[in-house]
């Protein structure tokens, strides 16, 4: 409480694979050498911003939101309140790495799933590390992509080209989830990301997409999200549809007409329709990059909820 995160840097992971050319031993140097050079620039930003003073920031300081601020005067450095805040690293396309590593992702064999875990594990492993030598709260987010998913493969295209699995979408997939065009059902995507949690202590989210009302199957509803708490998902979401009538004002799913007044989806005014797009809820998809559009376009719909529940019982 009453700590924030600082700032945070993302690592390119599917490109540090690419140049390690299947060689683990040069990928993890590869990465070595990254993390070492955002824990510098984390550093650096740091010193910028325990510069400041506290009349920099009225409303955070001034009004005690940040632990310790209360002990400070209005020209007094803000240090002693920064360094209870965090810094962090963050990383995108863990699957799109393993595919140029081992040639499959996660999803798709145990293998790529334990080098997967090792990789991350070992990303974790540093920041203890730097958090231990600095005496600052360094840690490692699974990163929100929403610029970068397209930013940074756009880049990696034209630089490598078009690589089968890696950089022939229009996005990279988030931190060290499952890609969302791949099939599986939705037991088995919480049963591969949930072990990534537990290093991810900056932050992290697994989620599931369904493409109806789930409320029209509560038991089924209820028994992903025991199957989350029960593999320890931290942060655990499930994505699905609802669509509201402005004109009837009925709330539900809509297709092309209303269900309540029978209303055409081209008449004025228009549907609204909820989507979780990134951490948002949004009723337009079009204020949204193309790589976020077309990642909501590819999402599989995990429509076999009911049917998994019997498999939960084995998990």
């Amino acid at each position: 409480y009453s700590r924030g995160n600082l700032s945070f840097t993302s690592i390119n992971l599917p490109r540090i694979g690419i140049l390690s050319n299947q060689d683990i031993t040069d990928f993890y140097a590869k990465l070595d050498d990254m993390i070492n050079l955002c824990i510098n620039q984390l550093l650096d930003r740091f010193e910028i911003q325990c510069r400041k003073k506290v009349r920099n920031f009225p409303f955070l300081m001034g009004t005690n939101v940040w632990l310790d601020s209360e002990k400070l005067g209005p020209d007094d450095e803000i240090r002693e309140v920064l360094k209870h805040g965090t810094l962090t690293v963050g990383f995108i396309g863990l699957a799109e790495c393993l595919k140029t590593l081992i040639g499959e992702h996660h999803g798709q064999s145990v293998k790529a799933q334990q080098l997967g875990l090792e990789i991350v594990g070992h990303m974790r492993k540093r920041m203890d590390e730097a958090a231990e030598k600095y005496k600052l709260n360094f840690s490692l987010i699974a990163t929100p992509a929403e610029g970068l998913s397209g930013r940074f493969i756009e880049i990696d295209r034209k630089r490598f080209g078009s690589i089968p699995g890696v950089t022939d979408h229009e996005y990279y997939t988030n931190s060290f989830h499952v890609p969302v065009y791949y099939p599986i059902s939705a037991y088995d995507k919480i049963n591969l990301e949930a072990p990534y949690h537990q290093f991810t202590n900056g932050g992290h989210i697994t989620y599931i997409e369904l493409d109806g009302d789930p409320t029209g199957n509560l038991d089924a509803f209820e028994s992903v999200i025991r199957c989350m708490k029960e593999q320890g998902v931290g942060y655990g979401s499930i994505n699905h549809p609802v669509d509201r009538d402005p004109e009837c004002g009925f709330n539900g799913i809509i297709g092309d007409h209303c269900p309540k007044c029978g209303r055409s989806e081209t008449e004025w005014p228009p549907f609204e329709r909820i989507r979780r797009i990134t951490g948002y809820l949004v009723g337009t998809l079009e204020r949204f990059n193309n790589a976020k559009r077309a990642e909501v376009r590819d999402r599989v719909k995990h429509l076999d909820v009911t049917a998994d529940t019997r498999e939960m019982e084995t998990l």
